[in-house]
């Protein structure tokens, strides 16, 4: 069917569809000759022609990503969605004479960044939440900062007793009384609505005497394997913390509460990855009514970028069993890559597992503490065997060193069990490996895993991790640098909704390891701007078995970019978090254009 268009209006929207890309000559030359009366089309034929027109970048740092070692060329083309052309700008506009043609005028232009962990659900929450992060994430200083917000925010949202209300991101360790708040403190201002607060680790949260009630948590209730029900002191009276496996019941109550705000929140939280010059996202941990939801979407055309679920191992056996269940496929933008399994906890949050002792008190905790593994040996050595034995890419978040031996050795009794080669081309991917000794890195190498580290801790909680497990252990943490050396393939993410999802934010955390104190966490361990690079382009493409279509500005590969206003090889070290992402294009679209 066609749609009648205005003239005028149409020849304005063509020769304006985009501030950076001039019109060719020829598109203005078809309106003049037309007319008026041949100007009758369906909007997805004028998509369709802007999609498949040739666009030459140039006059900017183009940096390929493809290789070791940086490569430049002078012009870059995109057409129908992909990348045409790399090379000689001379070569580029002679070949491509009809071409739109985009002065960078010294701006850098590389591959989209692709998210290689965070929580694209949690993110959308977040929004009808209350924000009790830190500065430079929020500004809560103290406890009270805590209960003033949830006041005011009960307030200003008309929000009625009974009701339940969410916060996020608050952090004891940034805390003037370094300390959680409690259910009694959180009473004083929310009496009648049941409250959680999720700790920015995303491994506990504080319940205040409403939402204990709602979930029946009292001083009989006994802490469940790998959990633990934090107590007042000096009786079994619960205080409000829950940590690990004692916080699901209230992680399950907050998605049923708020699951209304997913599709709220869908575009506005696409905005978000696509300003942070983000193509493809992430969700960790996803249940199989949010697939369902994130596929519904994508059937409606809802998606501007692409996005990567992880399915919860406790739906495993229901998954695969599942005929109808697609991995590794994308269907409209979406796919379903493997499975989420959760080792072990949060070294803030003291709950992360090691091999050897926190340095400082752990609550509830009178010796030999280690944190919380999250699971048995036994159950992590039967997920393994079941993933491998159908093919299931496994992301396993493991932060000490006590969860990755535990990895290592669940990997190694899953290919005894299957008969499958130790070094399969499985791309296992230990999600944050943040405290992996050099032993366990070598083990990497030899099974074919490739690790996904977190330097955005070093600068968040640096400080915190020297004192709670010492300098050498905190100074080897995400080792970038080691891994490099040892021909480790790895990525570097920002675990949104735990740090900001900038992936500019990661790479100037890969490269100073500077903490929120000025301290460098580990020098020996600060990564290149082009290593850093490499962990959020074409490595995390490799994750996704997405090596051949993204991640470097190759002939054939989607036309997924980012610019930058400034180059990240050459700007100063400690100004790579103050660059601006410019545009984002997603198959040759683009998503995101800063005024």
């Amino acid at each position: 069917m066609t749609k009648s268009i205005n003239c005028e209006q149409t020849m304005h929207k063509t020769i304006t569809l985009n501030p950076l890309i001039k019109p060719t000559l020829l598109s203005v030359a078809l309106l003049s000759i037309m007319g008026c009366t041949a100007m009758q089309n369906t909007s997805a034929d004028l998509v369709s022609t802007e999609l498949n027109a040739a666009t030459v970048y140039y006059n900017g740092n183009i940096i390929t990503m493809e290789g070791d070692q940086p490569q430049m060329v002078q012009a870059l083309v995109t057409q129908a969605g992909k990348i045409a052309y790399v090379g000689n700008l001379s070569t580029a506009q002679s070949k491509y004479t009809n071409a739109a043609q985009v002065d960078l005028k010294n701006q850098t232009l590389l591959p989209g960044f692709i998210d290689p962990h965070s929580h694209f659900d949690m993110v959308s929450n977040t929004m009808g939440q209350v924000n009790l992060n830190p500065s430079p994430v929020g500004k809560v200083a103290n406890i009270d900062d805590i209960l003033q917000a949830l006041k005011a925010y009960k307030k200003d949202n008309n929000i009625a007793d009974g009701e339940w209300i969410y916060g996020w991101g608050y952090d004891e360790t940034q805390l003037s009384e370094d300390r959680h708040p409690t259910k009694d403190e959180i009473d004083t201002v929310l009496p009648n609505n049941p409250v959680y607060l999720q700790h920015t680790s995303g491994h506990m949260g504080v319940a205040n005497s409403k939402a204990l009630a709602a979930l029946k948590i009292t001083a009989n209730s006994k802490a469940p394997e790998g959990g633990n029900i934090a107590r007042v002191k000096g009786s079994n009276e619960p205080n409000g913390l829950v940590q690990e496996t004692a916080m699901y019941p209230f992680v399950r109550k907050m998605l049923e509460v708020l699951e209304p705000n997913q599709a709220k929140f869908f575009e506005s939280t696409q905005d978000y990855y696509a300003e942070n010059g983000l193509t493809t996202a992430q969700n960790g941990s996803t249940t199989r009514d949010t697939i369902a939801f994130f596929q519904k979407q994508a059937d409606a055309g809802k998606l501007k970028i692409d996005l990567v679920a992880l399915a919860g191992v406790s739906d495993l056996d229901e998954n695969l069993a599942d005929k109808n269940f697609s991995w590794k496929t994308y269907n409209h933008g979406f796919k379903v890559q493997g499975t989420k399994i959760v080792a072990d906890g949060s070294p803030q949050g003291k709950t992360a597992y090691f091999s050897q002792p926190y340095l400082t008190p752990v609550p509830d905790c009178q010796k030999d503490c280690r944190g919380l593994p999250s699971v048995s040996q036994d159950q992590l050595n039967e997920m393994f065997a079941k993933a491998y034995a159908r093919d299931n890419q496994l992301f396993i978040h493991n932060n000490g060193d006590g969860a990755t031996d535990m990895v290592i050795k669940a990997h190694e009794y899953a290919v005894k069990k299957t008969g499958q080669a130790a070094d399969k081309d499985r791309r296992t991917i230990p999600i944050h490996a943040q405290f992996a000794r050099p032993d366990q890195l070598q083990a990497f190498k030899k099974y074919n895993m490739l690790p996904s580290f977190f330097t955005n801790h070093a600068y968040f909680w640096g400080d915190v991790h020297v004192k709670n497990l010492g300098e050498k252990r905190a100074n080897f943490s995400s080792p970038i640098a080691t891994a490099d050396k040892m021909g480790l393939r790895y990525t570097n993410h920002s675990d949104d909704t735990v740090t900001p999802v900038s992936p500019l934010f990661t790479v100037w955390s890969a490269v100073n390891r500077t903490s929120r104190s000025g301290q460098i966490i580990g020098k020996d361990e600060r990564a290149s701007p082009y290593q850093a690079l490499k962990a959020i382009t074409i490595n995390p493409a490799y994750e996704y078995y997405e090596e051949d279509s993204k991640g470097s500005l190759t002939p054939g590969k989607l036309a997924d970019l980012v610019i930058l206003d400034s180059n990240p090889l050459t700007i100063n070290a400690s100004k790579i978090k103050d660059i601006k992402v410019m545009t984002t294009i997603k198959a040759g679209k683009t998503i995101y254009q800063r005024r």
